[in-house]
This record gives C-alpha cells, sequence and structure tokens, in this order.
C-alpha cells in the first residue's frame, strides 16, 4: 500500500549512516514525489543518501513559511493514486515543530496510510541528555523576542516546571544563543537547573546541565553558529 512516509533529515553536517537506518534509503529510492520544506536542501540529503538518485526525475512541493496552505492538499495526490510520497524537513523528524504537520493532518483526515521513519530528533535526544523528567516535558518553540515578554515567559515556564515536574523546552536563532542564554541566567532562580544542548549528533556537540547558579560563574562558550535547544527543569 502506498504511504506519506515522513523522512527524517540529519540535524547538521553529520553522516548519514551514523543517524539514519539503512531501511530509510529503501524508502527514499522508492519515492517519486516529494513534500519538502525547502527544495535546495531537500535536493542535497537525498544526493547525500544516495549519489546516483536522478535528482530531475523526481517532483518536489514546497511546504515552507513562503508555501500556499491552501495548496496543500493538492501535494497529496500522488498518493491518492497509490504512489508513495515523502515528507522533508529542514533537520530532524518532519511533522515535529515543523510545517509537515499540516500535510500529515490532511492525510489523516482522509484515512490515507502515514508512517513515520526513524531518525534524530533534538528534542528527544535533549531531553535524554539533559538527566531532566523524561515522562513529562514540553517544547516551546521560539520564545518572545521583547525582553519584558521574554522575561515574562521564562518566569512561566518555571514556575510551570516546579508545579508539574514538567521540563520545559526552547530554542532560539544561533546568532541569539548568547542572549537567550543571558536572559534564563538573568530571570530564572538560582536552583533551576539549565541545559544547552548544541551541535546534537555533529562533531561540534555540546551538551551540559547545570544550575543557574553555576552556569553564572561559567559563562557560556561561543554557539552564535550552532543551533541549541535550552532545557530548564525547576526546583522546590
Amino acid at each position: 500500500m502506498a504511504a506519506l512516509y515522513l523522512i527524517p533529515v540529519t540535524l547538521g553536517d553529520t553522516p548519514i549512516e551514523k543517524v539514519l537506518p539503512a531501511y530509510n534509503r529503501e524508502i527514499i529510492l522508492a519515492c517519486k514525489h516529494f513534500i519538502v520544506e525547502e527544495i535546495r536542501t531537500a535536493r542535497r540529503f537525498l544526493k547525500a543518501v544516495e549519489r546516483s538518485i536522478d535528482i530531475d526525475s523526481l517532483v518536489f512541493c514546497e511546504m515552507g513559511k513562503h508555501a500556499d496552505a491552501a495548496r496543500f492538499s493538492q501535494y497529496l495526490d500522488p498518493l491518492r493514486r497509490g504512489e508513495n510520497v515523502g515528507v522533508i524537513s529542514e533537520a530532524g523528524c518532519p511533522a515535529v515543530a515543523d510545517p509537515g504537520a499540516d500535510i500529515v493532518a490532511i492525510a489523516q483526515r482522509e484515512g490515507l496510510e502515514v508512517v513515520p521513519l526513524v531518525g534524530p530528533s533534538s528534542i528527544l535526544l535533549s531531553v535524554m541528555a539533559s538527566g531532566f523528567n523524561g515522562q513529562s516535558f514540553a517544547f516551546h518553540g521560539y520564545l518572545p523576542i521583547d525582553a519584558a515578554q521574554r522575561a515574562k515567559r521564562l518566569k512561566q515556564l518555571e514556575a510551570r516546571s516546579v508545579s508539574e515536574r514538567q521540563t520545559q523546552l526552547f530554542i532560539e536563532t544561533p546568532y541569539r544563543n548568547a542572549k537567550l542564554f543571558a536572559d534564563i541566567c538573568s530571570t530564572c532562580a538560582p536552583q533551576t537547573r539549565l541545559c544547552v544542548a548544541a551541535g546534537i549528533t555533529t562533531a561540534n556537540e555540546w551538551i551540559k546541565t547545570r544550575s543557574i547558579k553555576e552556569w553564572r560563574k561559567t559563562g557560556l562558550p561561543e554557539l552564535g553558529k550552532i543551533p541549541a535547544i535550552f532545557l530548564i527543569f525547576g526546583a522546590k
């Protein structure tokens, strides 16, 4: 049966074989239609998976932030005809903090087959490495840019972490990592723990968990060009 395959990609410049099962390659070679966040990077990823792949014979539909969501349903026409369709994000697992979720929602409403494939997720990997609660956690994406609103949001998440014993996760654009880190250190309580997980699965991987009090002493290394995810866990 034809399916909508959710195809994970690497989180950075990481060898394919290090993070993706060989089975994913088989699925990719069985797809001629791809719904992608950005065509250029999707083509590069597919070539990294299989150098001999005929890229020009493939059909790509974009689902990125500038795409017309009204056309998403049309992207699934090949699947309705019985052909496999692959969904590819910019990094990590599609449909998790990603526009691919809108595509999957359409497929589920119509009863079409949806198959998630195994691959790296910065959310799960960072929770695994943090030492925080892995049974209850919440990912919030980007926090407000405005300083006052960001501080208010951090306080809310910290309080929620304390009351619910829940790990709170969020991200920032790499060049703003240092600013977010400074805001966390100035806003959160000294006993709150913070995990910074940067460059996960890459040669630049750096994951550390410390209390806010300790972070204020050590500071953060230069992460201005490395994708990072931040996790906080409040202490009673």
